[in-house]
């Protein structure tokens, strides 16, 4: 419960920021005033509204941090079996190794495969909490990368680029769509509970659009999951008083910075989070608090196990998040770097089971929840990646990177359970008939009552897009 004093307190506090800003003219009042007026009427701009009756209205995504190995996971290749332990000889086109791999011996998934649901579909022993569940999963068999390299690939996942610079996908929806809630993020991020993934912040990143749709990032599990929203305990120098006087300064500071830069952005985005950060103050330790949920949904997720404890707490924080309004939840597994993660260059057989354990309950979980207390109908989920394995073999049983063809799939608003579209060749190395991020962008943008070619922002004179000038929607897997 929170202490009437202290939300009495915090009260005054955004009561003297609103004060603050009304007040002053020309500087934080007439921002402040922008973006309420920019909600109110964006209906009328055909670029930040939907473009037709939206099947979604939330997103949240899984990304596997490492590159998730396809014919170890959904796409079972009885070819490696029969195949293990000869040269890998697709018979044309070269074989490209990041780390120079001797021999290209074919390497058979060491795990078994099994038959789940109606539709089906094989998925291997290491998710069978997941594999329980494929009849509500759209699988894209045929996804594939432009590059075999964790950072570029990554953040193509992400922006649609293989290089810095552009706006992610999070904040390409919140830009398009706003938030559902005024006391929370359009748009968060939860990092792996080890550290941050390949490129950094770069993944979240809003690039050249307005500052403010970056994702928030919000560290599960510290003393303080999102930074900077309440000043350091032992900074007893902080007063309303002299907060009160800091704002007033502050407020002169930014009028000046303003006159000089109308254009740029990060102030206003500044101004907002700071705004933000007063209400979240108060929404904030709600949404975060997980004590809240039964004793049987902590159970469901995985909270009472230590392999699945970090992962289940992302997840049941995500599904929080998107009850309370959050627009697009961004939920990673694994870090960056050589270990705990889903690069499994040495040993397949001990590396995988450990990463796909710690997530795989938990999201299977996830499912289960959003259906049923109803979210599913109007939630997105997306598991991805950022590219997938090799068939042969590396370090006798790890498998190197592969940016020929990977598995994504979606589950929820608008997806057809138990279908799936595109497939690989029989050995896993290339895709057939290649989807890109363009067209699981363009999907999902068109679930949400977007059309990728219309949601544009001008950027040096160009008309910049999530899908650049690629990407179609896979009407394959929409129900």
């Amino acid at each position: 419960m929170t202490n009437p004093a202290t939300r009495e307190s915090a009260l005054s506090r955004i009561s003297s920021r609103r004060e603050l800003l009304t007040s002053s003219a020309g500087g934080f009042g007439s921002l402040a005033l922008a973006s309420l007026l920019s909600r109110e009427s964006r209906a009328a701009d055909p670029a930040k509204s939907p473009h037709h009756v939206p099947r979604a209205k939330r997103v949240i995504q899984l990304f596997m941090n490492g590159g998730a190995s396809p014919m170890d996971t959904f796409d079972h290749k009885p070819a490696l079996e029969r195949l293990h332990g000869r040269k890998f000889d697709p018979g044309s086109g070269k074989v490209e190794s990041v780390t120079g791999s001797p021999g290209f011996k074919v390497l058979k998934s060491p795990f078994e495969f099994r038959r789940y649901g109606e539709c089906g579909r094989s998925v291997s022993s290491v998710i069978p909490h997941v594999a329980k569940h494929v009849d509500k999963l759209g699988f894209l068999m045929s996804m594939a990368s432009k590059t075999n390299v964790h950072g570029p690939a990554s953040y193509m996942q992400n922006t649609g680029f293989t290089q810095p610079g552009f706006p992610c996908a999070g904040a390409w929806i919140s830009y398009a769509l706003g938030n559902e809630s005024e006391d929370l993020p359009s748009f968060v991020v939860i990092p792996d509970h080890r550290g941050f993934p390949y490129n950094n912040r770069g993944n979240f990143s809003a690039a050249f659009l307005p500052a403010k749709h970056q994702g928030t990032i919000l560290e599960i599990g510290k003393p303080r999951p999102i930074a900077d929203i309440h000043p350091p305990s032992d900074a007893e120098y902080i007063s309303p008083e002299s907060e009160s006087s800091s704002l007033r300064a502050l407020e002169r500071l930014n009028r000046l910075h303003l006159a000089k830069r109308a254009d740029d952005s990060r102030l206003e985005a500044r101004i907002a989070s700071y705004e933000l950060a007063a209400r979240m103050q108060l929404s904030a330790p709600e949404a975060l608090d997980v004590s809240r949920e039964t004793a049987a949904t902590k159970t469901l997720y995985g909270l009472d196990k230590s392999v699945t404890e970090k992962f289940a707490l992302s997840c049941l924080t995500a599904r929080r998040l998107i009850e309370r309004g959050v627009r697009f939840v961004q939920v990673w597994s694994g870090a960056g770097g050589p270990k705990n993660n889903w690069d499994n260059h040495g040993n397949l057989r001990t590396e995988l089971p450990a990463i796909a354990a710690s997530t795989d309950q938990p999201i299977a979980a996830l499912l289960e929840d959003l259906e049923q207390r109803g979210l599913l109908a109007d939630t997105l989920v997306i598991w991805t990646t950022e590219f997938g394995r090799m068939p042969f073999s590396q370090n006798t049983g790890g498998r190197d990177h592969n940016g020929g063809t990977f598995v994504s799939w979606l589950a929820g608003a608008g997806i057809k359970g138990g279908s799936a579209y595109g497939e690989s060749d029989e050995w896993g190395w290339k895709a057939l008939e290649p989807n890109y991020s363009y067209d699981i962008h363009a999907t999902v943008l068109h679930l949400l009552g977007l059309d990728h070619e219309k949601l544009t922002y001008r950027h040096n004179g160009i008309d910049r897009r999530l899908t650049d000038v690629h990407g179609h929607v896979i009407e394959q897997i929409l129900a």
